[in-house]
């Protein structure tokens, strides 16, 4: 049987008069009576309009269950009355047969396929295949592969050359939960899948590769974010030898702005060199280490004018103030965005305004009178100002007042300029912190990651102090990725896990390749890997990373399509040596 001989996105008013076979899903019909009615055939490509103008090819099409898949053949003609909305909005074809090449067996859908995103996320997820014929939600996953096929391109153009690494791996220390793979052969010993190909593109470096990259999938055991799909995600890996911070900066810089701007929402990009702003110079301007800088409103330090004000939950703490010109809200438009914050942040905003005479209004003003000169002479306020503020101990005030900056200046008029990609590396992350559930020291980043001023600071320096040659690239608020100029020393790397209590023996057990490949000599190196989920959102102006991915797991890390996890029969766990020991059941 011959196939189709055209799409139904290809006919056009030049195709009058030929006799065509088209085929795809039976869209829709409208009847105007027994014997005219007008079926909608969709593809990939668009769809073409089908008269029906015989009582019995009518009587065919009504024992058509919709989303059947259809081959029709017939004479293409021009319409009397056109759609221009649609590119095949001028010509219709009239069928001399219609066959069905795949039966719908279903009188009713889950929901109707052009509106499938108005449904229940988990009855789309569960009926995937169905809610991607939807052409809104198939553009998305059409656009994911230009994007990706474009970044490819733009690697090549760089002399990056794309390498695979291996799926099955061993487990290390990346941040996050493995995914563990028992062994069959191997008794006892588990493979992992990899939380990133960290380990494996910094020993091509040592082989001698001087530029990699791959689309690389990433798995992680960690819980659903809007932006963060759980399980597993692809990034843009890559690595440069003999490379310092500046050199990837550059790369970055060329890549990703032309592509923004050529399938984003916003059709302006930030412009190479992106601003640089150090992690705490972001935490006391913006109270985030991704800060949106369509936003132009910033953090202030008011802890010298307002801490010991009289107000109890500023009393020894941080105080901080974001400070809001033109804004008029309602007290109870207020109270909403603080609520707001506080559900994002876990602390309180409270607020307080300056009115035309210059007098302080509302909210906390009864306890800033004493003081209204000094509160505005340090925080340049002005008549008609709104202040919101902050406080507690000095991580949290801050973070609570980047959060209100947010919400404050997309809700201000004149504060936001969102119809464009603004980017930016956040550089000089601490190489340590305080981990908040063990209390003891952690890297606060990447482990294998170079301590700026070397293994001096690592022997000499507070290692709360020590800054790393660490970096974020942060566009309208997200976070794309983190990279950094790795430690390829062998003696620095040492030193720098004693800090966190493993020792060289422990090194060498956990990173047995990397570390004996380093102590062949290895060149300095660097990198970085965006996301490109998160980036494909970005440009798609979509607010869930669900949208651009084909086939994602629900909130709770669950393939409802697939029934993913399942249970596997007695005989798959005796083949690799596991034995289930499950929570009691809730009585």
């Amino acid at each position: 049987m011959q196939g189709r001989t055209h799409t139904c996105g290809e006919l056009r008013l030049s195709d009058v008069g030929k006799q065509v076979r088209i085929e795809g899903w039976f869209d829709n019909l409208r009847k105007v009576s027994k014997n005219l009615g007008f079926l909608i055939l969709r593809d990939f490509y668009g769809v073409t309009q089908v008269v029906i103008e015989t009582e019995d090819m009518m009587e065919t099409v009504n024992g058509i269950n919709y989303e059947s898949t259809l081959s029709i053949t017939g004479t293409v003609r021009e319409r009397s009355s056109k759609n221009t909305a649609l590119p095949t909005g001028e010509i219709e074809v009239v069928p001399d047969g219609i066959e069905v090449l795949g039966k719908c067996r279903y009188n009713e859908l889950p929901f109707q396929i052009n509106h499938s995103k108005d449904a229940d996320e988990n009855i789309r997820l569960k009926y995937r295949y169905l809610d991607l014929r939807n052409p809104a939600v198939k553009e998305k996953i059409v656009l994911r592969s230009k994007i990706v096929a474009d970044l490819r391109a733009a690697m090549n153009a760089h002399d990056f050359m794309e390498i695979t690494t291996p799926i099955l791996t061993c487990s290390s220390p990346e941040g996050a939960r493995d995914y563990l793979v028992p062994s069959r052969n191997h008794p006892g010993k588990f493979y992992a899948l990899p939380q990133a190909p960290q380990q494996f593109k910094q020993l091509l470096m040592t082989s001698g590769f001087d530029r990699y990259f791959q689309i690389a999938p990433c798995f992680r055991d960690e819980d659903a974010r809007a932006d963060r799909s759980p399980g597993e995600f692809y990034q843009l890996d890559m690595e440069m030898a003999f490379a310092s911070q500046e050199d990837v900066f550059e790369i970055l810089e060329d890549v990703l702005p032309p592509i923004f701007a050529k399938y984003g929402i916003y059709k302006t990009a930030s412009k190479a060199p992106f601003r640089r702003i150090s992690y705490l110079d972001a935490m006391e301007t913006y109270g985030s280490d991704k800060p949106d800088l369509r936003i132009d409103l910033i953090v202030q330090d008011a802890t010298a004018c307002m801490a010991d004000c009289g107000f109890g939950p500023f009393e020894g703490n941080t105080v901080k103030a974001v400070v809001v010109s033109g804004y008029e809200g309602t007290r109870k438009t207020i109270d909403k965005l603080c609520a707001e914050a506080e559900v994002q942040s876990g602390s309180k905003t409270y607020w307080f305004r300056v009115d035309a005479n210059g007098d302080f209004v509302g909210g906390i003003s009864k306890f800033l009178q004493e003081r209204k000169e000094a509160v505005k002479e340090a925080l340049g306020l002005q008549n008609g100002d709104f202040v919101a503020v902050t406080a507690g101990k000095k991580g949290a005030a801050q973070k609570a007042a980047g959060v209100a900056r947010k919400i404050f200046g997309t809700n201000a008029p004149g504060h936001f300029n969102q119809e464009c990609y603004e980017f930016c590396w956040i550089v000089d992350f601490p190489m340590y912190e305080i981990g908040e559930e063990s209390g003891e020291l952690e890297f606060c980043h990447n482990p294998f990651s170079m301590p700026q001023g070397g293994m001096k600071a690592l022997q000499e320096e507070d290692p709360l102090t020590i800054l790393a040659y660490q970096y974020d690239l942060v566009c309208n608020g997200v976070e794309l990725s983190s990279g950094a100029v790795r430690n390829h020393d062998p003696e620095i790397m040492v030193k720098a896990f004693e800090l966190v209590g493993l020792g060289e023996e422990a090194v060498k057990a956990k990173f047995p390749a990397m570390y004996n490949a380093f102590c062949y000599g290895a060149p300095p190196h660097a990198g970085i890997a965006p996301g490109v989920d998160r980036m494909v959102m970005l440009i798609a102006g979509e607010e869930s990373i669900r949208e651009i991915i084909p086939f994602p797991m629900n909130k709770n890390a669950q393939d409802v399509m697939m029934g993913a996890p399942a249970e596997v029969d007695q005989k798959q766990l005796d083949d690799v040596h596991i034995a289930l020991k499950l929570p009691a059941k809730a009585e």
